[in-house]
This record gives structure tokens, C-alpha cells and sequence, in this order.
């Protein structure tokens, strides 16, 4: 499923989207202060282009030091490009997913498509220190980290 989703994707919408990822991320680029910016357009643009099979977690959730450490990818620094970001390509992508969304999720074939597109339109206003990585992956991080949040509740 995920290579026949990827292909169909791709086709119908996801090459254009992944486009204007990737546009917006080279515009980032070519100033040097926005190359975060551009790193997490990328990122982001490789699972815009591919959706089936992706999901996207926190930087901080992958690396196993808690959503409340401060560093460049995730503190003030961050926050602000993640406000630039909103401000400038992230609106519009945005809209653009969730129109996609919506005009897909109109049939029942359309459904999963229409569920990637929201999934991509809730990253699309903030996507500095976010990870595409696989469904699997992800699901293993989550785990882990609900696992220590767990034991860490019973005193363990």
C-alpha cells in the first residue's frame, strides 16, 4: 500500500507541494541565518513528495533529552524562525494542504490522501526541530518516551 499510496501521491499533488517545500527552503538557504529554516523545509519536503509510510516527530523526541531542553533547534532560536516560517511559506502551505485535504477526504478513495494532506498541513506551520522518519521508527521513540514518562510517575 505504501508504494502504490507514494506513487498515486506524487502524481496528483505531491510533486507541486514538495516543490514549493523545497523552494521555500532554498530561499531560506541563501541566507546564511536561514539555513534552519532550510533544513526542516527539506526535511519536511521529503515526506510532502512521499507521505505513505513517514511520520514526523520532535527532534527532542528522537534524541532522548526531553521536549524541555533548551538548544538552538528547539528554544527562543528556533521559536523565532518557526514564527518566520509561519509568517512567510507556512501560511500558504498550509492552505494548501488542508484544501488538498479536503477535497480529498470528499470520496472514499480519497480518504487516506486527505489524511496525509491535514498530516502535512499541522506541520506546515512549524516545522523547526521536526524529523521525517518511518511510521515504525516513530512509534519506537513514542513508546520509549511514554515508557520512561511512566516510570518515571512511579517513582522508579
Amino acid at each position: 500500500m505504501r508504494y502504490a499510496g507514494n506513487a498515486i501521491w506524487f502524481v496528483f499533488g505531491g510533486a507541486v507541494t514538495a516543490l514549493i517545500w523545497l523552494i521555500g527552503g532554498t530561499v531560506f538557504a541563501l541566507s546564511i541565518v536561514g539555513i534552519p529554516l532550510s533544513r526542516s523545509a527539506f526535511e519536511i519536503a521529503k515526506m510532502s513528495a512521499f507521505p505513505f509510510g513517514k511520520d514526523v516527530v520532535h527532534i527532542r523526541e528522537l534524541d532522548n533529552k526531553g521536549l524541555t531542553a533548551t538548544t538552538a533547534v528547539t528554544g527562543t532560536v528556533g521559536f523565532i524562525f518557526n514564527i518566520i516560517w509561519a509568517l512567510t511559506f507556512g501560511v500558504v502551505l498550509f492552505l494548501v494542504h488542508l484544501i488538498a485535504g479536503i477535497f480529498n477526504c470528499l470520496t472514499i478513495i480519497g480518504i487516506p490522501f486527505g489524511l496525509q494532506s491535514f498530516k502535512l498541513a499541522g506541520i506546515a506551520l512549524w516545522p523547526v526541530g521536526r524529523r521525517v522518519v518511518s511510521v515504525e521508527l516513530a512509534r519506537a521513540a513514542r513508546e520509549t518516551n511514554a515508557a520512561e514518562k511512566l516510570a518515571a510517575y512511579r517513582g522508579a
